[in-house]
């Protein structure tokens, strides 16, 4: 017989601490040091409004327990607040609403939308999916959104659309960051039609049951689970659907580090550290990375007939 032991880290959803608790600790303690500490991402909660009722879709198990919501609000990567992981001060400053995304390009029916407008024409869900940093550090997170897939049936891409570029607001007012001018802004990333179309490909407006927070790509962010983090564009303003592959962000900046597609991959090491393992936030604990983050079953058939190319650079 068979008898299959659990990693240490993998531990089942159902050991995870209820949100409720966790969030009632704070007036049980009343006056103390937790309650006048900040919460990220929630000063500017009086003018977003609430997500709209949904239930999560567990198709896609993560296999781990959820990162702790403030360990995943107040450790960020988003240049364009500041090259440091704490930008999520700075990001307070930016607004989420009025916030509107165009959808263009190839597409039979190009649209500009307002994001709750949007939101209430897409069917909302919740999702835990693991996100991996290229700098091999990873979180697992209870995003709120929809498939990228139902917003494109909306538009109806043209045949001739081969490929997605995702465009970031450049808001120089409240993004210290855009002063770093050797970078190419508008940050632009970038996938396949493909990708773009595949079932796991998500729009996040959401996490841990709140809208989503600006340091985290708020108010609306694109999601591919088994990429490293970079390729998921955050806070957009537009996505075009067009004929020649985009000029990515990293891509450009560093060629020779950061390629198109960018999918997990442990045996393929970045030029200045190796991707054999990651850090969990939180714990710290260091894992074992996944091929495909894990994702290898759901996505592995994409990259059919490309095994001969670098899939990480």
């Amino acid at each position: 017989m068979h008898i299959h032991r659990r990693p240490g880290w993998n531990r089942p959803e159902s050991e995870v601490t209820p949100r409720e608790w966790v969030m009632g600790r704070r007036a049980l303690i009343g006056a103390g040091a937790m309650l006048a500490l900040p919460t990220p991402g929630r000063a500017q909660l009086g003018a977003v409004p609430p997500l709209p009722p949904h239930t999560r879709n567990d198709r896609y198990p993560a296999g781990r327990a959820l990162t702790a919501e403030r360990e995943a609000t107040t450790y960020n990567n988003f240049y364009e607040f500041g090259s440091h992981k704490g930008i999520w001060r700075e990001a307070q400053r930016m607004p989420r609403r009025p916030w509107r995304l165009a959808v263009d390009g190839l597409v039979e029916t190009p649209r500009e939308f307002d994001i709750d407008e949007l939101i209430r024409l897409m069917p909302i869900e919740e999702r835990i999916y693991r996100l991996r940093c290229v700098e091999a550090w990873a979180m697992t997170v209870p995003w709120s959104g929809f498939p990228l897939k139902a917003l494109m049936d909306l538009v109806r891409p043209l045949g001739s659309a081969r490929y997605v570029a995702f465009q970031t607001a450049a808001l120089p007012a409240v993004m210290p960051g855009l002063r770093q001018s050797w970078f190419p802004w508008p940050h632009m990333e970038g996938c396949t039609i493909a990708e773009a179309a595949h079932e796991l490909t998500f729009m996040a407006i959401g996490m841990y049951g709140q809208p989503l927070p600006a340091q985290n790509g708020g108010p609306i962010r694109v999601l591919f689970p088994w990429k490293y983090g970079f390729k998921s564009g955050k806070s957009l303003v537009r996505i075009t659907f067009q004929e020649q592959r985009p000029a990515t962000f990293w891509a450009t900046v560093q060629p020779q580090e950061y390629g198109f597609w960018a999918n997990v991959n442990p045996a393929v090491p970045h030029p200045r550290w190796s991707q054999a393992t990651e850090r969990l936030l939180g714990t710290q604990e260091r894992v074992p990375t996944v091929i495909w983050n894990g994702y290898g079953e759901w996505v592995a058939d994409l990259y059919r007939g490309l095994e001969g190319e670098r899939l990480f650079a």
